[in-house]
């Protein structure tokens, strides 16, 4: 049985929703993707960029308080979180989706 998202350190029941929005709907699942990739299928369900809650994922999967985070790591986050924002519009979309959306290739939203 698959355990829920909100069993990772620092993941509550409106993380959990959100990222069941997401297509995220177990624990297991979103370790197996990574942080990374978790929350980038994260703002692309459309969901706001929020540094805090991207570094409190991070700490999560390695099983670390989320104010564990701090110095160079933090700025190491940080650049990867800005990465991550930089692949999505503001609709939440990579630039390849809304390029296609564009052209009628995949669903506008």
């Amino acid at each position: 049985m698959p355990s829920p998202v909100s069993t990772i350190p620092n993941l509550g029941p409106a993380t959990e929703a959100a990222f069941a929005k997401a297509g995220i709907t177990s624990a297991e699942q979103l370790r197996d993707l990574g942080a990374d990739e978790a929350y980038r299928l994260w703002l692309m369900a459309g969901h706001p960029p929020h540094f805090i809650g991207y570094y409190a994922l991070v700490m999560g999967l390695q099983g670390r308080p989320w104010n564990d985070c701090q110095g160079d790591e933090k700025k190491a986050l940080r650049a990867r979180f800005d990465a991550l924002k930089a692949g999505t519009n503001a609709k939440g979309r990579s630039e390849m989706e809304a390029a296609l959306s564009f052209f009628g290739v995949v669903e506008r939203r």
